[in-house]
This record gives C-alpha cells, sequence and structure tokens, in this order.
C-alpha cells in the first residue's frame, strides 16, 4: 500500500464507503431530454432578501419551464450562524410566491426526495468518503498550520496579487506520511486542504449563460476543503451536493464568479461534470443620479418580509419579477393579456448582463393592473386574509357586512374597462373609508367650473330629486335635467363652445354631488356608491354639505 493510501485510511478509518457507493445510490434522473435540475440553497440564517427571491425565482422558472426539478438544500455546515426556525422562515416567504419545492427541504428538519439528505450538516461521511478519495489519489493533504502562522502569511502577502496558502506558503504539503502521523497522535489540529495542480500560467474557461464566456487564472491556492473538526467548507460540500443531487444549472449572485476557478477544479478532481452556471447580477436601486445595489440596511423593501406586510399580492411580486427576469415579458403580457404566468417562455439568456433596476413605483404599476383583474370575492378574500393580521381596522369594516363590502370593492370591476386604484391591499383601507360613516372625512374642496354659490343650488335641488330606486340611466337623466336649472348644460361640448353662456357642465354638478358624498373628486362609479351608501346616509351627507357652503356664502 503506498503512503497515500496508507495516510487516507489514517485519516479516516471510520469512512467505508466509497465515492462509486454515492455515485450508485445517487443515480442520472430520468428526466426528459432538455430537463432543468436547479435549487436553492439557503443558510439558515433567517433574512429572505429580495434578491434571493429574485435568483430564486430565476432558478424556479428555470426548473419549471423545462419540465425539471427544483429542490432546497439547507447549506448549514457553518452552525455558528445558523438561526433557530430560520428555514421555516424562508420557505414561508418562498411559499407565498408559489415557489414550493419539488423535492428537498420542505420543513424545519422535514424533507422529501431521494437524492438526500438535504441538510449538509446530515452528510459529513459523504464528504469525508470524497475527501478520502482525494487523499488516496495525492489531491489531498492534512495542514496543520495555526491562526498565527496563517496571520503571518496573510501579513508577508500585501504585495502579492494571490493571497493565501499556496506554492512556497503551503507548509505542510509535502510533509512525509511518517511525520504527518507522528504529529496527528501529538495532538495537533489539522485541516484537510486540496493539494491544487493549478498553475500561475493556468487558465479558467467557462461558458456562463447569463455573461458569457469568462476567461479567469485557474486557482493556485490549496483551499481547506476540510475543518478541524471534520466538517467541509461550502466550496466543497457544494461541488459534491450539486453532483449527487445530480443538479444540471446553478443560479446563484454574481459575486460568486470570483470563486469559480475554485469550483471548477473541484469537479475536475473529483470527476464530475460540472454543471452550467448563470451569475445573476445584483438587483440595483437609482440613488442621486447614480446606482447602487439594493441594501438590507438602507431599503426597506429589500425585506421579501416588506411586500406581505404591505399587502402586494404574490401574483403582483411574480409579474413583476419577470419584468425584471426578461426582457420580452412585458411585451408578451401585452399580447397575452389573461395567460398565467407559467405559459410565459422564460429564457435565462434575457436577464440583464448588469443587474436588473428596482423601481417601486413600476411594482405598483403592475401590480395594479394585477388586481384590476381580480373579481370582487378574490380582492375582498385576499385583502381579508391581509387585514386579520396587519390592519385590524379594514378587517372590522368587512366584518360589518361582508357581502356589502364586496359590492363596494365591486364598483367599476369585472367589466372591460376596470378601474386600476389598488396596488396593494394596504391601499384599500383608504380607497374605500368614505363609504363607512365611522371613517368618512368631509371635505369640500372643488374643482373644475364648481364654487360654493353652483355648489349650494346643485344640491338643494339634487336632495329632492335623488331616488335610490333609479337605475343608473334614469339616475344620470336627473342629474341632466338639473343642469338647465342651476344655469349649466348637460353637454361638455356645447360648454367648452361658449363658456361664457353657463356656469358649469354636467361634469361640474357631477363633481358638487361626489364631492358631498364622498370628499373627493375622483372616485368610482358615482351611481354605484350613492345605490351602496344607502338613503340616510346620502341625505345627511348632503346637508352637511349645504350647510358648509352657506357658511362660505
Amino acid at each position: 500500500m503506498d503512503d497515500n493510501k496508507k495516510l487516507a485510511e489514517f485519516l479516516f478509518p471510520h469512512i467505508d464507503k466509497t465515492p462509486d457507493y454515492y455515485e450508485k445510490l445517487f443515480p442520472q434522473r430520468n428526466l426528459k431530454e432538455g430537463a432543468k435540475v436547479c435549487r436553492f440553497s439557503p443558510s439558515p440564517t433567517g433574512f429572505l432578501h429580495f434578491g434571493n427571491l429574485f435568483t430564486c425565482f430565476v432558478s424556479y422558472s428555470m426548473a419549471k419551464s423545462s419540465g425539471g426539478v427544483f429542490y432546497v438544500r439547507v447549506e448549514d455546515t457553518d452552525q455558528k450562524r445558523s438561526v433557530e426556525g430560520a428555514i421555516e422562515v424562508m420557505l414561508k416567504g418562498l411559499s407565498v410566491y408559489g415557489i414550493v419545492p419539488d423535492e428537498g427541504v420542505i420543513g424545519d428538519r422535514e424533507e422529501t426526495g431521494v437524492y438526500g439528505p438535504y441538510y449538509q450538516s446530515d452528510r459529513k461521511d459523504i464528504y469525508q468518503s470524497f475527501a478520502k478519495a482525494l487523499v488516496e489519489q495525492g489531491l489531498a493533504y492534512p495542514c496543520f498550520m495555526t491562526a498565527e502562522e496563517l496571520d503571518e502569511i496573510r501579513a508577508s502577502q500585501e504585495n502579492e496579487s494571490i493571497k493565501g496558502v499556496w506554492g512556497k506558503y503551503a507548509r505542510s504539503r509535502d510533509l512525509s506520511y511518517e511525520e504527518i502521523c507522528q504529529r496527528i497522535e501529538n495532538g495537533e489540529a489539522w485541516t484537510l486542504r486540496l493539494k491544487s495542480p493549478g498553475t500561475l500560467e493556468g487558465k479558467c474557461y467557462f461558458d456562463d449563460m447569463i455573461k458569457g464566456k469568462i476567461e479567469m487564472p485557474e486557482n493556485v491556492q490549496d483551499i481547506v476543503i476540510l475543518k478541524s473538526d471534520g466538517i467541509p467548507t461550502y466550496h466543497f460540500a457544494h461541488v459534491i451536493d450539486d453532483h449527487l443531487m445530480r443538479t444540471t444549472h446553478v443560479v446563484r449572485g454574481d459575486e460568486w464568479i470570483s470563486s469559480a476557478p475554485i469550483h471548477l477544479q473541484l469537479f475536475k478532481l473529483l470527476g464530475f461534470k460540472a454543471p452550467k452556471y448563470v451569475h445573476v447580477a445584483p438587483i440595483m436601486k437609482e440613488e442621486n443620479g447614480g446606482k447602487r445595489k439594493l441594501s438590507k440596511r438602507k431599503d426597506p423593501e429589500a425585506a421579501v418580509t416588506y411586500y406581505i406586510e404591505q399587502g402586494y399580492p404574490s401574483e403582483s411580486v411574480n409579474e413583476y419579477m419577470m419584468t425584471l427576469a426578461n426582457s420580452n415579458f412585458e411585451d408578451w403580457r401585452r399580447v397575452n393579456k389573461d395567460e398565467p404566468l407559467s405559459k410565459f417562455p422564460f429564457n435565462v439568456k434575457k436577464i440583464s448582463v448588469s443587474g436588473a433596476l428596482f423601481d417601486i413605483a413600476k411594482l405598483s404599476d403592475v401590480s395594479k393592473n394585477v388586481v384590476s383583474k381580480m373579481n370582487a370575492k378574490t380582492v375582498f378574500d385576499l385583502s381579508y386574509e391581509w387585514a386579520k393580521e396587519y390592519n385590524k381596522e379594514l378587517a372590522a369594516l368587512y366584518e360589518k357586512d361582508i357581502d356589502r363590502a364586496t359590492a363596494i370593492l365591486n364598483i367599476d370591476r369585472e367589466n372591460k374597462k376596470p378601474r386600476k386604484d389598488i396596488a396593494k391591499w394596504s391601499d384599500i383601507y383608504d380607497y374605500i373609508s368614505y363609504m363607512f360613516d365611522e371613517t368618512f372625512e368631509p371635505d369640500y374642496e372643488l374643482s373644475g367650473n364648481a364654487d360654493s354659490a353652483l355648489a349650494l343650488d346643485v344640491l338643494k335641488k339634487y336632495k329632492d330629486v335623488v331616488n335610490l330606486d333609479d337605475d343608473k340611466d334614469a339616475w344620470f337623466s336627473r342629474i341632466k335635467d338639473l343642469c338647465s336649472e342651476v344655469g349649466c348644460t348637460p353637454n361638455v361640448k356645447e360648454f367648452k363652445a361658449n363658456p361664457d353662456a353657463f356656469r358649469g357642465h354636467v361634469g361640474d354638478v357631477s363633481t358638487i354631488i361626489r364631492v358631498a358624498l364622498t370628499g373627493r373628486v375622483n372616485t368610482p362609479d358615482l351611481f354605484a356608491i350613492t345605490a351602496l351608501l344607502g338613503r340616510e346616509t346620502v341625505k345627511n351627507r348632503i346637508e352637511l354639505a349645504i350647510k358648509h357652503y352657506e357658511e362660505e356664502e
């Protein structure tokens, strides 16, 4: 037995499974041609950033649009950073947006699928099996350098372009089998390092599906692959996991491009085919004429919980993310107004190379369009669920009369040109507050040609003719008849042709009634509002408005 094999046995006497065992245990997936296997692999830190959600959305869209598999793997080898319950929070955050894994981690310590375990902390023996194989091949070695020695090296490399343990700095690289055994038996702590075959002249090439062909210096560092407690580093663990879980495409932030030479070298030395890389640029935000990354410290909208708390429907956030992900999505949506998002032919090559620009106003516009297409029952159900947790006052208004609340939300909805006033459920309380006596706030500010004197004349006559049994045509006919009685014209064109001949037109008369009943100059259909307010409320509000304008006069 040569020294490398003896060393492997000495370091890992408890490991009796070979890499070949795991290759057979986790065979290639039986999927159709072109199906992609993608993953989301969070650390259990508890914060789901919008950038994480976006990257995950891209990964999920790639898998699902190809008829493939999307799975969740938890990268929890760094136990110091783990936050209890963090995975539940993340999975709940994803599920809100319809991102539900086909396999992998589905709850706290809960998982499904045959390619697990999906918690890295449960895969220690698997990693050590591959580490043992690398030692046998002379591609890994135990390193005894202390923290002080490593600090010394870093200090001496101030003017070096490559930092870390490599070349002459790799002090443990060429220790003999006997010396290694002696030092371990003496109780010295050790880590396992990769014996990198890279050279300073060597190049690493790969095709990124967003960035295109990338050329970088190959890795020359003898990176740590197992820490002193036998737990793998991220670099080593994720390469083995992506291979054994048969991942075809790795979607991740482009800050990982600098690590790609390490990862590609590991794939090659372990005898694995590397997956395709999709490096997504960070979500950007405009500020002071420039751009910066969306920041969880500066921007409340960086946290995925922000959208839930504000009440943006998940469908709206998904539509908006697709506008960020694929530049041709909006053109497709204009042509396919009623198609579900899943029908869109997602193409990873349409993702922005430099980073999509986050725009909360654009999200609101997208969301208004989405909400406008929902029927009243859907708007009521979704907003009521939200209100029970985030706006108790709105929930209380709904609960007074659920049928009436649904009817209020249905004003100017479910027609060919629905209004687009609501972007998020937190808009609704103010939007409908004038429909309830306890939240109505009078505001008698007029617009157009209307003034206090005209308002008095209109309201005094309107209170005597308003009839809530009228249909819409009869109701509007009464308003037009009222115009001539107060010196206005029922014809807007006639007013524009000769404005000096009239005090106003039918639009001004309607505005006066609208302001008296709602305290606003812009509302949905006034006839529907009047009918839902009811006789007594209409009468009381008109009387209040008359009193106000009399005091002004």
